[in-house]
């Protein structure tokens, strides 16, 4: 199969390894002249994984004029950049393709799924499905090949199992799952739950805090989650707790480590003043804000997040709040 994968940053790059590994050719398009020509002469991406070797056999691209003749387009794009992707590849779509979607978060204009982006934005005589391939992955594990679980989640079954077949291997193995809405509100959900996280880590709380966090915060999880009409059942898999526990824990985690940042220091402003990179979970904390109080779903969780980023209340005051809440029934 003839793979274009839209994004050369880590995602991006892990999972052409795994193409690569399975036989498939890949071409990678990556926005920075100078990556295409270190991929391509050097094989590695030192901005993300240091002196890692890449397959050789990877093609990196400034254009997307080699995505006409490719099989599946792969999407390894920040939730905030899908839109302009799908807009920016659609002319070079030349017959109806799978799209594989790796985004975890909302659409920051219109509040929807990355799966309801791409049929927006893509026109359904050049889509023929969306998969989202989600789960508890860190790309920097993934490039070594560590042993990995993740799902192909889509409303077509079929392409859903195609997918998993396209990248199932010895070391990354692909389950598959039909509730996209679950799935996709899981895989966005856990990214505050993350900060908060990495904010009582920061503070110097310890393990018992942190189960305590991830157990309430899968709670607010599935009350949000079945409102917006997902199975309960889905948040017990692999893109709901699977994806929960990982975020919550790893140092690869960017939400975590945005979390203890803001820990440290006991407020916000350290972080909005000095980070470079994508956090998904502070556009995504904005979103369930304003949706949980459009539908009134009581997440106290989001509600504290939400207070310590954008309101300036210190995660102290978050952390003492929570537990002083009027006891009742779990």
């Amino acid at each position: 199969m003839k793979i274009f994968v839209a994004g050369s940053g880590t995602w991006g790059l892990a999972l052409s390894q795994i193409l690569c590994d399975n036989g498939h050719e890949v071409t990678v398009y990556a926005r920075d002249e100078k990556q295409v020509e270190e991929i391509n002469t050097y094989h590695t991406n030192r901005k993300y994984f240091g002196d890692q070797l890449l397959p050789e056999n990877i093609i990196a691209v400034h254009s997307f004029e080699m995505l006409a003749s490719s099989d599946l387009l792969l999407l390894a794009v920040p939730s905030n950049a899908v839109e302009s992707m799908c807009l920016a590849v659609r002319e070079y779509m030349t017959k109806p393709m799978i799209v594989i979607n790796t985004a975890k978060g909302f659409d920051p204009a219109t509040n929807d799924r990355m799966s309801e982006v791409i049929r927006r934005c893509i026109p359904e005589d050049k889509l023929k499905s969306v998969v989202s391939l989600i789960g508890p992955s860190h790309a920097e594990e993934v490039i070594l090949r560590l042993l990995t679980t993740v799902c192909a989640v889509s409303l077509c079954e079929e392409d859903a199992k195609f997918v998993q077949e396209l990248f199932s291997n010895e070391t990354f193995r692909v389950y598959r799952g039909n509730d996209e809405i679950g799935s996709e509100l899981g895989a966005a959900i856990k990214n505050p739950i993350a900060l908060a996280s990495g904010m009582l880590t920061g503070l110097g709380y310890g393990d018992n805090t942190r189960a305590a966090l991830i157990t309430r915060g899968l709670a607010e999880m599935i009350r949000f989650g079945i409102k917006a009409g997902a199975q309960k059942e889905t948040f017990m898999g692999l893109t709901g707790m699977g994806d929960l526990i990982v975020t919550c824990t790893s140092v690869h985690s960017r939400n975590y480590q945005a979390g203890l940042m803001i820990g440290k220091a006991d407020n916000a402003d350290v972080f909005w003043k000095n980070n470079t990179k994508t956090v998904e979970g502070v556009r995504t904390t904005k979103v369930l804000y304003e949706l949980k109080q459009k539908y009134d779903i009581s997440m106290p969780i989001v509600d504290e997040i939400y207070q310590v980023l954008y309101e300036g209340k210190s995660p102290s005051r978050s952390a003492k709040d929570l537990m002083l809440r009027e006891l009742k029934a779990e």
